[in-house]
């Protein structure tokens, strides 16, 4: 008799795509960073585009969830907005240097980024019928 042993929780996901995006999220926040800390280049140029167009292909990618209700759908959907953003920012980072706008895009995507992450789990435990997350949704 073979018992089974259950693995626990890890905190490290398994996916391939969302290992890509987890990566490219932070390949953006090291090209990112650089610039504000007056490191300028062709590498901070190509560390943010390399980890805007992974963070867009992670997300374009990532199998689609079936059952979904529709408020989770449409966030999901949100999160492949998010890759375009980037992918904006660093076309403005390579074609307007002297400019800062590549930063507005930037902090546009995380914000939207940290809305979708907060939001998207609450609406598939609202749409599980999780009592707790329903009483979260409320207020």
């Amino acid at each position: 008799m073979s018992e089974r042993k259950e693995r626990p929780a890890s905190f490290m996901p398994r996916a391939a795509w969302l290992i890509a995006v987890n990566i490219g999220l932070l390949l953006i926040v090291v090209g990112t960073a650089l610039p504000l800390l007056h490191v300028t280049g062709l590498v901070t140029k190509i560390i943010f585009s390399v980890g805007a167009a992974v963070v867009l292909l992670g997300r374009l990618f990532a199998p689609a969830v079936k059952g979904l209700s529709l408020r989770a759908r449409r966030l999901s959907r949100l999160e492949i907005w998010v890759g375009i953003i980037f992918c904006a920012g660093a076309f403005f980072m390579w074609f307007t240097p002297e400019r800062m706008d590549w930063l507005a895009f930037t902090m546009a995507g995380a914000a939207v980024q940290v809305y979708v992450s907060m939001a998207l789990p609450k609406a598939i435990a609202a749409a599980n019928g999780d009592k707790t997350a329903q009483k979260d949704v409320k207020k």
